[in-house]
């Protein structure tokens, strides 16, 4: 936990945050109050991202995410796969699309690479003040498709 951090979990007893851990893997982490004392939750990250055929996803959520305009939503419960589902999708319009791909997560979970598109991974609270400056600005930069993580 940096110092940032630190002071979120000191003011609102709560902090979320990403830990990357060389050549073992990526970590979720939620850090709570309870009780007096402190908790936490440690969720791992695979580095992998797997794609439609491993998750067994519709087909058609490849027509989905290569689309110009629209919305989509991926709702569930904790653990349920909305987050690996994303990065699928977006890792496919990576591989098939030219283009700029925005992601706004608290925190980013799956670092996606350059391929066919430019990625731009934004954390709220590392790489931007809050939700509403990384969305509005987020329009300005010329985005072909925005991620918003979980809000």
């Amino acid at each position: 936990m940096n110092e940032k951090q630190r002071k979120e979990f000191e003011t609102e007893l709560e902090c979320n945050f990403a830990i990357s851990v060389p050549n073992v893997s990526r970590f979720r982490v939620n850090v709570f109050q309870q009780q007096l004392h402190v908790g936490m939750v440690i969720r791992t990250i695979t580095a992998e991202i797997p794609n439609f055929e491993k998750l067994q996803l519709p087909a058609s959520l490849k027509h989905v995410i290569m689309e110009k305009r629209g919305l989509v939503l991926v709702v569930g419960g904790t653990g349920s796969g909305k987050s690996t589902s994303l990065a699928a999708m977006i890792d496919y319009r990576n591989e098939n699309s030219a283009g700029h791909i925005i992601t706004v997560e608290d925190p980013v979970e799956y670092v996606h690479k350059h391929k066919k598109s430019m990625i731009t991974h934004r954390e709220v609270g590392v790489d931007c003040h809050s939700w509403h400056n990384a969305l509005k600005n987020t329009l300005r930069q010329a985005p072909d498709v925005i991620l918003i993580g979980e809000i």
